[in-house]
């Protein structure tokens, strides 16, 4: 992509109603547009990264088992009074009537519409266990939409549910999504830690938060810093290891503010190894097992040809949240460095160009087709402006590698930096496999 082609509105100035890095850098790249208060258009730069995200939480839920499918952002209200939450939901959910007068809601969550769906398809215990899952846009009124991406009233997420026989077959499903979550979370260059926290409006009694610890954070979080010694890769992908990993996990002190309790954190966690700080919720898992199947009459025979309530849970990752979780964990001053596999571009080509002199574009054009022809994803800043503007420009963006062509440049040796080091001296074939590895 050349940048003079690219659809990229930055903006000089700091854009008075953010607050918080992530949202001030997101309107500044031209990464989102506020359409209104809690809403956002998601241009160019946004969209391709939260795509890139998008496919990495794709590859890890089908990784457990769990299958894609897609429910509409439009619900009836009918199935939602059936479980009971029509009414206890609140204001947070946004009711609509279509033409005939019958009552709509624009979907907060899919608790409801998955038990429909199930229920009329699946009647005998020999068809379990299922996990689906979707990755769809939600919308929930907030009262207050702040920081950005972080709390908006339309927001893209992956939910999946799970469906089991017994408590005892659905803590499979639930530690298998624990596992996934932390693969995922990993996968971006983020460390998540799970907490143990509030079921909420979801319901249930088992609950945990994924937190990364930024200071800009909503949720307070109480924890024992031996929980970052725990290794992910020690884990086998199956029953008795995923239930060793989350008793691992959890038999650590780690929790969010509504859990917090004085006397037990300072009883459990040695002084040295306190740790009270901010962070951010990436990801949310719920066990709640027939809450939603017995009010909906979601039943299916068990081994006796007994009719028995289908037990659940629901998980839910908030896909467009984690590009402003991202940028909160990863940015310095005002730069940004994407992880590899999430950036909007693997590589910049910077060009010192002038209307005298060519040669250097030239240069950086045969760069850039010999990394197309790599299918390296490639940006050419082919503007003509000084060079301490493209600097400060691609650092705002944040593409974790550059090739300068300027005076350092000569024959098939390149000027090449990985953003926020010191630049080196290398050959083509050098860059394209550095770029590679």
């Amino acid at each position: 992509m050349y940048l003079s082609k690219l659809f990229i509105p930055i903006t000089k100035d700091l854009p008075a109603e953010a607050k918080i890095k992530s949202h001030q850098l997101m309107l500044r790249t031209g990464m989102i547009k506020q359409s209104s208060a809690g809403i956002y258009s998601w241009l160019p730069l946004g969209f391709k990264v939260m795509k890139k995200i998008e496919q990495i939480v794709r590859e890890e839920q089908n990784a457990v088992g769990a299958q894609e499918m897609l429910m509409p952002t439009i619900q009836s209200s009918e199935i939602w009074k059936e479980s009971g939450r029509y009414e206890d939901y609140g204001e947070e959910m946004l009711r609509i009537k279509d033409r005939q007068g019958r009552e709509m809601l624009y979907g907060p969550t899919n608790e409801e519409l998955i038990t429909d769906i199930f229920r009329s398809s699946v009647k005998s215990y020999k068809s379990l266990p299922q996990i689906l899952y979707h990755i769809q846009w939600k919308f929930r009124d907030e009262i207050r939409p702040r920081f950005g991406v972080m709390r908006c009233k339309e927001f893209f997420m992956k939910d999946a549910y799970s469906f089991d026989l017994s408590d005892e077959e659905a803590k499979k499903s639930y530690n298998k999504m624990f596992y996934s979550y932390l693969k995922t979370f990993n996968r971006i260059g983020l460390k998540a830690i799970p907490m143990s926290a509030d079921t909420g409006p979801i319901g249930g009694d088992l609950s945990h938060e994924f937190i990364i610890l930024a200071e800009t954070g909503e949720s307070k979080i109480y924890a024992d810093k031996n929980i970052f010694e725990i290794n992910l890769n020690q884990y086998e992908f199956n029953d008795t290891s995923l239930k060793k990993m989350r008793e691992d996990f959890t038999k650590i002190y780690a929790v969010t503010d509504e859990k917090y309790k004085e006397e037990e954190f300072n009883q459990k966690v040695k002084k040295e190894n306190q740790m009270f700080t901010k962070g951010i919720e990436v990801g949310h898992i719920f066990y709640f097992s027939d809450k939603y199947s017995k009010p909906m009459n979601c039943l299916i025979d068990d081994k006796d040809g007994k009719k028995t309530s289908v037990k659940m849970g629901s998980y839910g990752i908030g896909v467009s949240r984690l590009v402003g979780a991202i940028i909160e964990a990863n940015y310095n001053n005002d730069v940004m460095k994407w992880p590899r596999n999430i950036s909007p571009f693997d590589i910049v080509i910077l060009p010192s160009i002038s209307k005298n002199n060519r040669k250097n574009f030239e240069k950086a054009e045969k760069i850039y087709k010999e990394l197309k022809k790599q299918n390296i994803d490639v940006l050419l800043d082919d503007v003509d402006e000084n060079m301490s503007n493209k600097f400060k420009k691609h650092d705002l963006i944040g593409v974790p590698y550059q090739i300068i062509v300027g005076s350092k440049s000569e024959e098939d040796n390149f000027e090449f930096k990985e953003l926020n080091s010191k630049s080196e001296i290398l050959t083509l074939d050098k860059i394209i496999k550095k770029i590679k590895n």
